[in-house]
């Protein structure tokens, strides 16, 4: 194999290299955002809100993506923030709540990320979100705590796929933050 040839193979398996993006799934509520953030802080990562970049590059909120869209539309937008993820740097990633739905979202950000599940109970998650809930474009309508049961029997199967799960009803959120942390193993360059 000549320089050359050594160079473009290198060149196409760095096109590959995906980064080790630890990346926040759970229902609304679960504190993806709040425990993200910390956590970003604490380990000297960006933060990135997908549903923030999203409704950035839209031009119009989730909520307006969703009642002048539709939530497809939302989902394929969601879909190709995900894979601008591969331009940036091991970074904290908080997707919306049905991000993991999408096995092609999953897909765009592994193997290299580690996706960590933050479980909360529905009626805990209603009670964390307070007056904000009715913002929640799925949670809009109905009883708050109903719809986030039926949400989550819809995706806990594949909440479950997660590589790890950390328990955010026993933990404080340091402590959260330190599993999360944990999970970013020098070893694998997480």
């Amino acid at each position: 194999m000549t320089g050359g040839e050594a160079e473009s193979e290198a060149d196409a398996g760095a096109a590959l290299v995906r980064p080790a993006h630890l990346v926040l799934v759970g229902l609304p509520g679960a504190g993806k955002t709040t425990h993200g953030r910390h956590a970003a802080r604490h380990m000297q990562r960006p933060f990135i809100d997908l549903d923030k970049r999203v409704a950035h590059l839209a031009g119009r909120s989730v909520p307006e993506i969703f009642r002048l869209e539709g939530e497809a539309a939302f989902r394929s937008r969601e879909r190709l923030a995900t894979a601008a993820l591969s331009l940036e740097p091991a970074s904290i990633v908080a997707p919306g709540g049905g991000w993991v739905l999408d096995p092609a979202n999953v897909a765009l950000v592994k193997p290299a990320a580690t996706i960590i599940w933050l479980k909360v109970s529905p009626r805990v998650a209603v009670r964390r979100m307070g007056g904000r809930v009715g913002l929640r474009p799925l949670l809009a309508e109905g009883d708050p705590v109903a719809r986030l049961e039926a949400l989550l029997r819809q995706r806990e199967a594949r909440y479950a796929t997660a590589d790890a799960v950390i328990d955010t009803e026993v933990l404080d959120w340091q402590g959260v933050v330190s599993e999360i942390a944990a999970l970013a193993t020098p070893a694998t360059g997480r």
